[in-house]
Parts: C-alpha cells; structure tokens; sequence
C-alpha cells in the first residue's frame, strides 16, 4: 500500500509542476489564422494584429477593428475601434496559454464576465 502512495504523489507533484511552454513575445504581431464553432457553425478567421491594432477577418462578414492594450507579455485586452452601442464598447481579455513554433493557443473572454473560449490560431505571416 505505502509503495503505490509513494508512486501516486509523485505522479500528482509531477504534472502539477508541469506549465506550457509560452514564447508570447513572438506572437504579438503577424497574421493568423484559426477556425472555431460558434453556433453549430464552422467560422474561419484571420488576424492580422500589431502591437496596438488588430484586425478580425470571419468569413464573409466586414473585418472587424480593434485598439489592443498588452497588459503583460501575454494578455491584452481588445475594444472596438468604433463601437455603434455600449455592448460593443465592452471590450475582449485574451490570454495566451501554450506557444509552438508556429502556432498558439489562446483563451478569451468578454471583459467582467466568467467563462472562456479556447482557440489555437496558427501563424500564416510575419
């Protein structure tokens, strides 16, 4: 029995140490690309963001402006460039949990409110 508390806390001490890899420096500007459901439906997107400017291209619909702010070196929080009311003018937390080479991993959420999505988006250009 002692053996296999030994082998159980040394398991649980091992992977609760363990954090993603996250390199956010190099995916704070390029141009992205990720698909995701929403609604039952399959949403394509691209990204294209810089240091203080994003840009959301879903679908077919009009590209989708906003102001970033980095909060560190891997949250931001994205507004509207032109809100047309005040649910608009709440803005996006965005975090970004796991790095690879050429892709990251994200969660977001609309500012103040509990829950997230979690999207990884893949870089299609510097």
């Amino acid at each position: 029995m002692r053996p296999a508390i030994c082998i159980l806390t040394l398991s649980f001490l091992m992977t609760a140490c363990y954090s993603p890899k996250r390199d956010c420096q190099k995916f704070k500007t390029g141009t992205f690309t990720y698909s995701s459901y929403s609604n039952g439906k399959l949403i394509e997107a691209k990204i294209v963001r810089n240091d203080s400017l994003e840009i959301d291209y879903l679908d077919t619909q009009q590209p989708d402006t906003a102001k970033i702010r980095w909060v560190n070196d891997c949250e931001y929080i994205a507004t509207k460039y032109h809100p047309k009311n005040q649910r608009e003018k709440q803005g996006y937390q965005f975090k970004i949990v796991e790095t690879t080479k050429d892709s990251y991993t994200f969660e977001f959420s609309k500012v103040g409110e509990a829950g997230f999505q979690k999207i990884t988006a893949k870089r299609i250009q510097d």
